[in-house]
């Protein structure tokens, strides 16, 4: 009998051990669940990485990093084809992903055509509205905002600054006639020229490969180089860099990056600035704040004159004494 009742005392502690170790183990689970951040899934996807549109990304990834957001990146290059925008979009449509950063106007164009529900945000996109992306900078489409790259004075301040230093100059322009931010662009600057003393050469390319040799061709009709934020020459800019430095033409560039790899002036932008705030829209959306359709696009904040000292010397420019106030100087990667 007393061995009767020391087993079934065993067996008590046993049950009552286990119940407990049970009991503790779903606390601590739920004490996890609790307390555990939510992982958001973004796709990210650009047209082509160069450092204009990586640096959009860093300070994409920056805001959401500092509004303590834990997140996924799916990040995918286009490579600078436009065959692999749809797919890649397909792609987190079908993985579902919570967000889209789309970092250039294909991407964001690819984006849209993919996706109603899912929401985007877009940055590096030159004219959102001409794109078709938002009805007005003043009104969001029904899932996609974001933030543009060209402020309204950047094209204008720019003509102005050449035909200034540079009067009665021949103006050579590269872009690929497939992307419309740089016919936008193309179209932008040959309005802000009619009442200034400058002209407009243009070269188009299809692709990278082909920008050296239009570069080329434009040296007998161009006094000076002005290549805009298209990303098929941007990402082959060492080639025009390359001419205009040999035949001392003076390279206006569209924005910072570019002036670093040896243009010699731009009124720009910083990308970083303009990814991050597009990143604290993504931020307002992922935790249900607003809805996509609740935030307007937005134009960059400001320009600034930036100008490149040795890119200047490369390119035969007189150096100015007014740009030692007027800009901020850029030295050369």
């Amino acid at each position: 009998m007393k061995k009767l009742i020391s087993l079934l005392a065993i067996i008590s502690i046993f049950l009552l051990a286990a119940c407990g170790s049970g009991e503790e183990s779903a606390n601590e689970t739920s004490g996890n669940s609790e307390a555990g951040e939510e992982t958001y899934k973004v796709g990210a996807t650009q047209i082509v990485e160069h450092p204009s549109l990586d640096e959009a990304y860093r300070g994409f990834q920056d805001a959401l990093a500092d509004a303590g957001l834990e997140v996924e990146y799916d990040f995918q290059s286009a490579q600078n084809d436009q065959n692999n925008v749809k797919p890649i979009s397909d792609g987190f449509v079908a993985d579902n992903v919570d967000l889209i950063f789309a970092n250039s106007t294909p991407s964001a164009l690819g984006a849209l055509q993919a996706t109603s529900e899912i929401p985007i945000v877009f940055t590096s996109v030159t004219d959102a509205v001409d794109a078709g992306l938002v009805p007005s900078m003043e009104e969001a489409g029904e899932n996609i905002t974001g933030v543009v790259d060209l402020h309204p004075e950047q094209i204008d301040a720019t003509v102005e600054f050449i035909d200034k230093h540079f009067p009665d100059a021949n103006v050579g322009m590269i872009y690929n006639a497939g992307e419309q931010n740089s016919v936008n662009q193309v179209e932008s600057v040959k309005a802000a020229a009619e009442d200034t003393s400058l002209s407009i050469e243009e070269r188009t390319v299809a692709n990278s490969a082909e920008v050296q040799q239009a570069a080329t061709t434009l040296v007998e009709d161009a006094d000076v180089f002005y290549i805009i934020t298209d990303n098929t020459v941007v990402s082959a800019l060492d080639s025009v860099v390359g001419v205009a430095n040999d035949q001392d033409i003076p390279l206006i560039v569209g924005e910072p990056d570019s002036l670093a790899k040896g243009g010699f002036a731009t009124f720009g932008i910083d990308y970083h600035t303009i990814g991050y705030r597009t990143g604290e829209m993504a931020a307002d959306i992922l935790t249900g704040e607003k809805e996509p359709g609740e935030i307007p696009a937005e134009y960059p904040p400001e320009i600034q004159l930036f100008i490149n000292k040795a890119g200047a010397e490369e390119q035969g420019v007189e150096w100015k004494e007014e740009w030692d106030e007027s800009a901020e100087i850029v030295e050369t990667e």
